[in-house]
Formats: C-alpha cells, structure tokens, sequence
C-alpha cells in the first residue's frame, strides 16, 4: 500500500468520526426538546406522578442533560444501547438484530435494481441521443424520480395487489409458513436457502419484490441522467472517434469502452445515494408494513422512546459512514489523483 493511499485513508477515518459525532448529538438533543413523555407513553396517562419519578431515576432521565449525554455517548462507544422504554424495556440490541437484517434485505437488492436498470438505460439513452427512445427515457427518468415513494407504493400495492392479486400486500413472509420458519440470522432468503425450505423462499421472494422495486425506482432517474450526461461527454471524446476509425462495433464503444470510463462518477452516486436509500426504506417499511428498522423508527418516534430513536439513528449513521468510507477508498484505488 502506497504512502499516498494510507495517508488517504487515515485522513478519510479520521473525517467520519466527526460526522457520526454530530448525527448522533443532534438527534440526542432534538429528541429531548420535542413535545411528550415517553415514561408516560410507556406506564400510561393514568399513572401516578411517584411512579413515573421513580421510573425516570431508574433510567437516569432525571439527571442533567449533559450527564445524561455523556453517560449516551459512553453507551454508543461500547455499543449498548441500553434497553427500550415503550416494549417492556427489551434489549434495543435485540430489537436492532432482528431488524437490520430485513432492511438489509429490501435496500441491497433495491439498490442492484436501480444501480443495473438505471446506467443500462442511462447508456442506451446516450447511444440514441435526440432519438425518441432518448426522449422517452429522459421522460421517464423525471417521472420515477417526481413520484413519492409511498405513494408509488400504494399504487403498486392496489395495482398488482388488489386489483391482479399477483403479489403479497405486506410483511416478509406468508404468516402460515412464518409461523414454522426456522430463521438464525434473520436474513430470510439466506435461511430459506441454508434449510432448503424453498416454499419459504417463493413465499420471501414474492414479498420482497413490491417493496424492492418501489425503492429501487426512486434512484433509478438520478442513475439515468447521471449515466446519461457523462456517457454524452465520453461519447464525443477522441478515443471513442479513433475507435469508430478503426472499425470497433458502435455497441462495444458504448457499453465497454465509454461506460467503463463513466463509472468513477457512478460508483460515487452509488455511495451517495446509500444515504437516501435508507432514507426512503423508512416510507417504503412503512407502506408496505416489512419489519425493518425504518418502520421501528417511525414507530419509537411516536412513542418519544429516546433510547430505542437514538440507537437507530446511531446505527443508520455507521452504516452510511461504512458505505461512504468504502466507495471513497474504491474511488482512491481506481482514480490515484484524488490521493493528493
């Protein structure tokens, strides 16, 4: 490893700190300043002011505030996120395992749809520039990325839903077969594969595509004109024109030679847009009822559970700053030149 690409990356992991620091602070202090009791949520309106005291010095919500942060972020560097206050006081650690790995589910395969569709039309939107297929699907591009995602979501849900009955509504899994389901990692298809239950597979798989495809579809437009715009400029440069001089297939310039070169930028968007992703996983969990961490999220906000909304904003935070450390460190070992 070169002197250059490790003074990179120290620099790049230092930067995240920093970053995770201040997610983590705001939604710390912001939840502590927003309408509502979460001990009152979780013990009911009728309970008596003595038990709520005692509840609140029990959890040591009757501390000052800056005690109760510092005692939060000793918390976050040894990864205990205490118990959740709304749920009989479970393990938010538990809670988070068993629901990360069904956001992980629905956001991988959304961001496989949207990264392969989105620069295979972006390049085929190129290649025909100023043709009708070009104008179609710029058209397209601008429609996907204007509709909100849930209701996207509803439109699939009453389309091939209700009116086709050709897909599962909601959940993660027909509840006839959850009941007998066999899940260690929570990870559903990678268990239905490892006990080759295949039924549960099938089942997994039709309650995976709605949700996958409705997130997918709202990165898609910006993975378009990315592709678009940057395959245009490549197009016109002078390798591609000395290739077509030599006889190289139209084809073979556009999708090896020009989209090859276009993927720097992409494989930036492709971090970037992690952020978002997630960000739309919290809609789209929600609208089509899958257990994930952005439906727990949503949920415990409404709740004001304080522990269980910071340790997930925690959680998205390292998980954004991971993926955004990844594509930079990709980027540093394709493109030298941003080393210095």
């Amino acid at each position: 490893m070169s002197s250059s690409l490790k003074k990179f990356l120290v620099t790049r992991i230092l930067l995240t700190i920093p970053m995770i620091l201040i997610m983590i602070t705001l939604v710390f202090f912001i939840m502590r300043v927003l309408p509502g009791d979460p001990i009152r949520s979780q013990l009911g309106p009728r309970v008596s002011e003595e038990q709520a005291d005692r509840l609140r010095e029990r959890l040591g919500l009757n501390e000052p505030i800056l005690v109760q942060y510092g005692n939060y972020l000793k918390d976050m560097l040894t990864l205990d996120f205490g118990n959740a206050l709304t749920r009989g006081e479970r393990p938010i650690r538990e809670e988070l395992g068993e629901r990360l790995p069904a956001t992980l589910e629905l956001t991988i395969p959304a961001m496989l749809f949207a990264s392969v569709f989105g620069v295979g039309l972006g390049a085929l939107a190129a290649k025909n520039r100023k043709k009708a297929s070009d104008y179609g699907i710029r058209l397209f591009s601008i429609f996907i990325y204007s509709i909100p995602i849930f209701f996207l979501g509803l439109i699939f849900q009453i389309v091939f839903g209700v009116r086709l009955d050709m897909l599962p509504l909601s959940g993660r899994m027909d509840p006839i077969l959850l009941t007998t389901f066999e899940s260690k990692t929570n990870f559903y298809i990678l268990d239905s594969i490892l006990t080759q239950n295949w039924a549960a597979l099938k089942s997994t798989l039709q309650h995976l595509i709605m949700p996958s495809i409705t997130l997918g579809l709202s990165l898609m437009g910006v993975f378009i004109r990315l592709t678009r715009v940057n395959m245009i400029e490549m197009i016109k440069s002078d390798f591609i024109t000395a290739g077509r001089a030599r006889g190289i297939s139209e084809n073979r310039l556009v999708y090896k030679h020009s989209l090859l070169n276009t993927f720097i930028p992409i494989l930036t968007l492709i971090g970037l847009q992690t952020a978002m992703l997630i960000a739309g996983a919290v809609l789209t969990e929600t609208t089509f009822s899958w257990p994930g961490m952005g439906r727990y999220l949503v949920d415990r906000i409404a709740l004001r559970d304080y522990t269980a909304v910071q340790s997930t904003i925690a959680v998205f935070a390292f998980f954004v700053a991971f993926i955004s450390l990844v594509m930079d460190i990709l980027y540093a070992l394709i493109d030298p030149r941003i080393r210095y």
